[in-house]
């Protein structure tokens, strides 16, 4: 009976226990629930997700994790929680200091551009100038530990300013007696020193310090690196054709108020592994497969490139039915018992040199200029060419002292690099599939005019409708209006370039020349080169049609006189994007690797570029070679990029001229106000006047006709039909 009472009363008394605990397990729950509401809503709702990501952007990290840790303590240990408020405070504070360094760094684009990491209540605790910010964020680690700790802090500080001018003093006794001990080397060198002096730059004593006649130091030019100059360098052609003297006001030099930056900015050149056994042994395994199927041939030149080998083949003798083996093998066919191995047979064997030697890649052209077949396998031990191994070459140093636009495209396969000049070419048309290189290979051309020409030389104006590959070039000051992202705003900026080249046209005009080049030499005022980047052509004559494509095409055919210059990329080398017309005015072309052989005829007019490697390897076709040349291309990084566009973005030079792309009302008002004005002296005469004949007599289009045909008959002077 007493053991009965006993559990009766355990019962009673667990009861209200296990009530309060389903209690609190239930509000937990229903907390946790509301909070997932609360961040699902924040997420769907687009006004509020913009806010949050405005105001604190990912400050919410630091905020999310003290809150919860702060509720996780009231929960479950509120006494410990109350205990130890200062280290909340002291938590609190890393918080807001972690906001503030996170308002710092910002987004390439899009809203954390515009706010930072740290969203706008970030830049309260930060932001920007980056040295106020940097005084704000301290501010909070030394005055959140002193008022939350003050005697304990006030200590700690007092010693650490204590030690801080011990080690300063016992620092600047260091530096003290390394300076002295410098000081007495360099006495003692100092004979040697002017010695070495007088040996580099020819100066002596005697002649009071004047430089030797045979050492003249160039004056009025600004040097960049390895001798390129940011001056304006008159072409032959201009002095031959416009009769410029370099004693004459036309043929001097005009010095750049801008400094070019330095090639350091890029990586240096990779080295390269000498693989000279393991390509005399797949030289010996062509010749060894080939035998085996009756074609004699000898590797007569092996050329390694960066990621392709070219093995040279000399086509070998083979015996006529009838004739001796002995005939074929001494290559001796006066008695018509042996002729030349055809290339046609070598061809034939592609699959079977494919599977000896291993890859899936190979291509066989014959060699122009020697009478060899050409073979071209990857590399077995590839490497990397880097913009700068290029661009201190011999060949770009002179494209870059004797041309305009110099660009540096890559190393051949025989490791030769390739430089040419833009304004030699004129206009570049480069297509391949994504991943191909396509981008890599724009974004070096870029980077080769920046590090060559300053903004004064140099006019830019890019289209990028995928926003993502010239949009990182956006503030540099060659750029006539930031890259332009939208297909509908294209159509309206060549029309623009177009003004531009018209008006460059009327002043050659006015001079007497008939280029850039002349009236550089003749004209006290410099015009700058233009070039028009467009990374994908596709989608602008998608949006644009045949308005976008007349465009390119004028400025194709008149450009290079007036020094405009266009680089036209595209991933779909089709018929429709590539038209007939464009080619004809766009010689030279860079093929990628493509989908087919369709795309390469397209493109190049010939197959090979459905077999290259991608990552760079292209095909090269200009007016210098009637075949393409196969080509590695450079590599550029983007923190070169980067640090380039830093470069410009940083440098404050003169003026530059306004390049208008809308025009003004003024010039509108005044062009309408100048047509309106024909069209009324037009109705004057014939009152029952249609709209295809002011087409005709004033040389505007349909649209335009009528709206002047609708105000005329508003003020009376055409009767309707």
């Amino acid at each position: 009976m007493t053991g009965d009472r006993m559990d009766s009363s355990k019962s009673i008394s667990k009861s209200p226990q296990v009530s309060r605990n389903k209690i609190l397990v239930a509000a937990d729950l229903l907390t946790l629930a509301v909070l997932a509401g609360v961040g699902l809503t924040v997420w769907l709702y687009s006004p509020a997700r913009e806010w949050a990501t405005s105001s604190l952007a990912f400050g919410w990290v630091p905020i999310v994790l003290w809150a919860g840790s702060l509720g996780l303590a009231l929960r479950f240990r509120p006494a410990l929680a109350a205990q130890h408020w200062r280290w909340w405070g002291m938590g609190a504070a890393a918080a807001a200091a972690a906001i503030g360094i996170l308002s710092f760094f910002r987004a390439d684009f899009g809203l954390l551009f515009q706010v930072g990491y740290g969203g706008k209540w970030g830049a309260y605790l930060g932001g920007e100038p980056l040295l106020l910010g940097i005084l704000k964020v301290a501010a909070i680690a030394v005055i959140a530990p002193l008022a939350l700790f003050p005697k304990r802090a006030g200590v700690y500080y007092w010693l650490s300013l204590t030690k801080s001018w011990t080690y300063l003093a016992k620092a600047w006794a260091h530096f003290y007696r390394g300076a002295a001990w410098v000081g007495r080397v360099t006495r003692r060198s100092c004979s040697t020193a002017l010695s070495g002096v007088r040996a580099v730059t020819g100066r002596s004593p005697k002649d009071g310090g004047q430089k030797s006649p045979a050492s003249p130091e160039p004056e009025g030019k600004d040097y960049g690196y390895n001798g390129f100059q940011a001056s304006w360098d008159d072409e032959p052609e201009a002095a031959s054709t416009n009769g410029a003297t370099p004693g004459a006001p036309g043929g001097r030099k005009q010095v750049s108020k801008w400094s070019l930056p330095s090639i350091e900015m890029l990586a240096p050149p990779e080295g390269r592994e000498e693989a000279g056994a393991p390509l005399e042994a797949m030289a010996k395994l062509v010749e060894r497969t080939l035998a085996e199927h009756n074609v004699n041939v000898d590797v007569k030149d092996i050329k390694a490139g960066p990621r392709i080998v070219r093995f040279g083949l000399a086509p070998g003798w083979t015996a006529k039915k009838g004739g001796s083996r002995g005939a074929a093998k001494d290559g001796k066919d006066g008695e018509g018992e042996s002729s030349r191995v055809r290339v046609q047979n070598i061809i034939a064997r592609e699959k079977d040199l494919a599977l000896a030697l291993s890859t899936p890649y190979l291509r066989i052209e014959p060699v122009s200029g020697d009478a060899l077949v050409g073979i071209e396998v990857p590399s077995p031990t590839p490497s990397r060419v880097m913009l700068r191994e290029v661009m201190e070459s011999a060949p770009f140093t002179k494209a870059a002292k004797s041309g305009s636009l110099p660009i540096a495209l890559g190393q051949d396969t025989s490791g030769e690099p390739v430089a040419m000049d833009l304004g030699t070419l004129p206009h570049l048309l480069i297509a391949g599939s994504t991943g191909s290189g396509k981008s890599v290979c724009i974004n070096s051309v870029v980077a080769s005019l920046l590090l060559t020409r300053p903004p004064d030389q140099l006019q830019l104006m890019m289209v990028d409708p995928k926003r993502v590959e010239l949009t990182p070039f956006n503030g540099v000051p060659h750029l006539v209006t930031p890259v332009i992202v939208d297909a509908d705003e294209v159509a309206e900026a060549l029309q623009a370039l177009i003004r531009e080249m018209n008006r460059r046209f009327d002043a050659f005009q006015e001079i007497g020349v008939r280029n850039i080049a002349g009236y550089n030499a003749k004209s006290k005022e410099r015009m700058p080169w233009f070039v028009l980047f467009v990374d994908e052509l596709a989608d602008l004559m998608m949006v644009g049609g045949f308005e976008v494509e007349q465009s390119l095409v004028r400025l194709a055919q008149l450009g290079r006189a007036a020094g405009i210059h266009l680089v036209l990329a595209t991933q779909r080398p089709s018929v429709a994007v590539v038209t007939g017309l464009l080619k004809a005015n766009i010689a030279p072309r860079v093929a990628f690797a493509v989908a087919s052989q369709v795309d390469s005829r397209v493109i190049l007019d010939t197959v090979g570029a459905e077999k290259l490697l991608g990552k760079g390897d292209m095909l090269l076709l200009n007016n210098d070679s009637p075949k393409p040349r196969r080509v590695q291309g450079t590599l550029v990084y983007d923190e070169e990029i980067e640090k380039l566009v830093e470069f410009w973005k940083n440098q404050e030079g003169p003026p530059l001229p306004e390049f208008k792309i809308h025009p003004e009302e003024d010039d509108e008002e005044s062009e309408d106000g100048g047509l309106m004005d024909q069209a009324r002296d037009l109705a004057m005469r014939n009152p029952h006047m249609s709209s295809s004949y002011l087409e005709r007599r004033l040389k505007v289009g349909r649209s335009r006709a009528a709206q002047l045909i609708e105000e005329l008959e508003d003020e009376g002077l055409v009767v309707s039909a």
